[in-house]
């Protein structure tokens, strides 16, 4: 069995008007957001075997405060920019290319590509879970999804089990 956890980057500034989108980072209400949906990651419980992060600025500062030990310098962490503001596609083809023997992986990137990619994995779940998910993927929202396949290559649309959705309303 696979799992994957989906985590959309927490909320972002918009203040400096004259930075690059790559380069905005979050703001107060996303340096508290992040912690919290950190602990809910852990009392899942999900312990990632591979991280794939979008190199931007919003979501290297997301993985730092869900856990400061995920984003020291290690080899389960991956930067790519390919996953900096992508489509579902690619994002899917990427979590496809992850190697056997990692079974639990964890994507920090950005919407619409992660909202997109979780409605199309999540085929089955709890029905108020999926109707939350499909509404929208707000920031720093969670979603756990498992798979009965045992190789990322063979991972498709429906094939996912919503596991749970997390927002962080949910644990104010």
């Amino acid at each position: 069995m696979l799992s994957l956890a989906l985590l959309r980057h927490a909320k972002s500034s918009w203040d400096a008007s004259d930075l690059d989108d790559f380069d905005r980072p979050l703001n107060e209400r996303g340096r508290a957001a992040a912690p919290v949906m950190g602990e809910a990651l852990r009392e899942f419980p999900f312990a990632p075997e591979i991280i794939l992060c979008s190199p931007a600025k919003r979501t290297r500062q997301t993985l730092h405060l869900i856990d400061p030990k995920l984003s020291e310098p290690r080899d389960d962490v991956v930067f790519e920019e390919q996953l900096y503001l992508t489509n579902a596609e690619t994002l899917l083809d990427r979590l496809r290319r992850v190697p056997a023997p990692a079974k639990t992986v964890l994507m920090v990137g950005h919407n619409p590509g992660l909202h997109e990619l979780a409605l199309q994995l999540a085929g089955r779940g709890d029905a108020k879970s999926i109707s939350r998910l499909e509404d929208k993927f707000p920031t720093a929202s969670l979603a756990i999804l498992t798979f009965p396949q045992t190789a990322w290559r063979d991972v498709g649309p429906a094939s996912g089990y919503l596991e749970q959705f997390i927002t962080p309303r949910d644990r104010a």
